[in-house]
């Protein structure tokens, strides 16, 4: 994660997580282990955290954020989920959203598409 342990959308984040699981069936220390990392967005720290995780061997990894992603790529065993971030392409994370390639999947932070839609929505004046 990308974020600090203490923060407090970091815990709810990650209680949500947990409890959607949950409600798949899934509970933590019973059928399912989950070990989260919070390396705080230090490049150093994420890098230190994924050689603890890659050493668990776990069936998959979930990243948040790009320092996180960044830290694993040098694992092309583990498959790997990321979230937030905002361009997994161009930062050559997967080869196409389509088609990711590798041991690398996810979730973009931002449809592009519509980021033409932001810009003509900004540029109107409020109405009164």
């Amino acid at each position: 994660m990308n974020q600090s342990a203490d923060d407090a959308e970091s815990k709810i984040r990650a209680a949500a997580f947990l409890q959607a699981l949950q409600q798949r069936g899934w509970t933590d220390g019973h059928n399912v282990r989950i070990d989260f990392r919070w390396d705080a967005g230090s490049g150093e720290n994420a890098r230190k955290m994924a050689a603890e995780l890659v050493a668990l061997s776990p069936d998959v990894i979930l990243a948040s954020g790009v320092t996180s992603l960044m830290a694993l790529q040098a694992n092309r065993s583990i498959p790997q989920v990321f979230a937030i971030v905002p361009d997994p392409v161009g930062a050559g994370f997967v080869e196409s959203l389509a088609r990711p390639g590798g041991n690398v999947t996810g979730f973009m932070q931002f449809e592009y598409s519509l980021s033409g839609k932001w810009l003509d929505c900004s540029s109107r004046s409020p109405q009164t």
